[in-house]
């Protein structure tokens, strides 16, 4: 399995409570592309948001989070890590 990181827009000023919710709205359909979303951060001063998953493929990732309604072209795979 590969690992991706990628990168959200347009969260200025969600909560800690509304990135659960999205991350929980990913956890419960990730299964049916074969990732797994391993965990999120926030920054809502910049709106940005992160998100540690692994999956087959860019484009699984992809199709899950816009399923979940928030989707994103910013996935980038990882394959060096020390």
């Amino acid at each position: 399995m590969a690992r991706f990181m990628d990168v959200h827009d347009g969260f200025v000023g969600v909560t800690k409570q509304q990135l659960e919710a999205a991350h929980e709205a990913d956890l419960a359909i990730e299964g049916e592309e074969g990732v797994h979303f391993e965990r999120a951060w926030l920054d809502p001063d910049s709106g940005k948001v992160f998100c540690l998953s692994t999956g087959p493929s860019r484009e699984a990732v992809m199709r899950i989070h816009e399923r979940a309604g928030h989707p994103t072209a910013q996935v980038y795979e990882l394959p060096i890590e020390v």
